[in-house]
């Protein structure tokens, strides 16, 4: 299997619809068109076709499109024969573009020629996929600005002017002995926190995006009968979880997904945390725990009555894992005679008719480096947010090596490479192709 084969596949989702669509993109488009339709049409002109077997036959009949090279999606000659979305139909015509010297495509092997073809970059291509899969409204809208470039023309100012500043202190090299005349004329203390910043608002904006396009799974923990199950069914809009006054009637996590600001969060109502011989009960704390090393996020509930954290709610704040970011919600608050409201990472509600839960809401969101909003942000994936923290660490050591007396300017020089490096994997200016193999393979075929 080669770039220089030509691919086919069925474009659209599996089943029975109103339009199929198979796609076809290589070198012997053409000579695939003419067997199936007859005739090549105009480019970029939908025309009426009749698609032929290799015995002359009917198969359907449709509308044939052309793109000529490089005026594609992929860069080379593509043809879309659009007929009726039967799976039976879509499968012969399938089988004839086989027949007639195509390969069936790989998952995203479109959009890797694409890429290969210099027609997106690699993070334009993750997003075509994230587009596809967004799980929510503002996902897609972030998914189409990073297709539409936005991420990366970021990413390239960065890499601009990380290259400006290395071709200067690359310049300065071969004279040692101008280390601190460097320094002082080339202004490379300030360019540097300039750059710094502005890579810092955009790792802010890319986590916000992988938030976006991941989720969260928050889960709520606390004592039986703090109300956690309440609070999932105010954050879920829905009857989700059975509410009782008898301790332990959760005893299985119970799941819902729910959207805040955009972005998706599965929320997980726990069995309640305490010593108990009951053995069913005690299977189900011990999910609990397995829920809580798996999370995102907890949601600790307490009972707003208690002034201060009691024994039991300590203990199960001590057990959370040190780096799992948490929010404490002081539930029942108007059995305490206070009204809603919230410092730092408490949050005092009554789950009980919802008041307060907005500001739980805006508790997580705050918890996770959200809180700026997602309307204008891009979406990202895990990859971009390490690349983007290894190139932040490596300018952070630079500055160290310019700070010292004398300036190590090599050792500075190889840290913004380093850091450029890192940066460039972002747009796949460097991608070795087994990292190719892995994002392409995520793919859907026919895409």
């Amino acid at each position: 299997m080669g770039d220089s084969d030509t691919i086919a596949a069925i474009a659209t989702p599996p089943g029975r619809g109103g339009i199929g669509i198979v796609r076809v993109s290589g070198p012997r488009t053409d000579e695939i068109v003419v067997g199936i339709a007859a005739a090549l049409p105009a480019p970029r002109i939908a025309t009426l076709a009749s698609f032929h077997d290799g015995e002359g036959r009917v198969i359907d009949h449709g509308l044939v499109v052309l793109f000529v090279a490089p005026h594609s999606y992929t860069g080379e000659t593509v043809a879309e024969f659009h007929g009726h979305g039967g799976p039976s139909v879509m499968r012969l015509l399938l089988a004839r573009c086989t027949d007639l010297g195509a390969r069936i495509a790989e998952p995203g092997e479109f959009t890797k020629r694409a890429f290969l073809n210099g027609k997106l970059d690699l993070a334009q291509a993750e997003s075509v996929a994230d587009l596809i899969d967004a799980a929510t409204a503002t996902a897609a809208r972030a998914a189409a600005r990073s297709l539409d470039g936005e991420f990366s023309r970021e990413i390239h100012a960065l890499v601009a002017a990380l290259t400006e500043l290395r071709v200067y202190t690359e310049a300065t090299l071969d004279f040692p002995e101008e280390d601190i005349e460097f320094l002082r004329e080339g202004d490379v203390v300030a360019r540097l926190d300039a750059l710094r910043q502005s890579l810092a608002r955009v790792r802010a904006r890319a986590k916000t995006g992988a938030l976006l396009r991941d989720g969260l799974t928050v889960v709520l923990a606390g004592r039986p009968n703090v109300g956690k199950s309440s609070l999932l069914n105010c954050l879920a809009r829905e009857e989700a979880a059975i509410v009782t006054p008898v301790p332990g009637t959760t005893r299985d996590p119970v799941e819902r997904r729910v959207e805040i600001a955009g972005i998706p969060l599965t929320i997980v109502d726990t069995a309640g945390l305490r010593e108990t011989g009951d053995e069913v009960e005690r299977i189900g704390i011990e999910r609990t725990w397995s829920a809580i090393a798996r999370a995102d996020l907890a949601l600790v509930l307490v009972d707003a009555r208690d002034v201060g954290p009691n024994e039991e709610d300590r203990a199960i704040l001590d057990r959370l894992p040190g780096d799992l970011p948490r929010v404490v919600v002081h539930n029942k608050a108007d059995l305490a005679g206070v009204q809603p409201h919230a410092g730092g990472r408490d949050v005092w509600i009554c789950a009980r008719d919802g008041a307060g839960v907005d500001l739980v809401e805006r508790a997580v969101l705050d918890a996770v480096g959200a809180s700026e909003g997602t309307e204008e942000t891009y979406l990202a994936r895990e990859r971009h947010v390490a690349a983007l923290r290894e190139a932040a660490a490596h300018l952070l050591a630079s500055g160290s090596h310019v700070a010292s007396t004398p300036p190590a300017i090599e050792l500075f020089a190889e840290e913004l490479r380093a850091a450029q490096d890192a940066l460039a994997s972002i747009t796949g200016a460097f991608s070795a192709d087994d990292l190719l193999g892995a994002i392409f393979g995520r793919f859907c075929i026919g895409k």
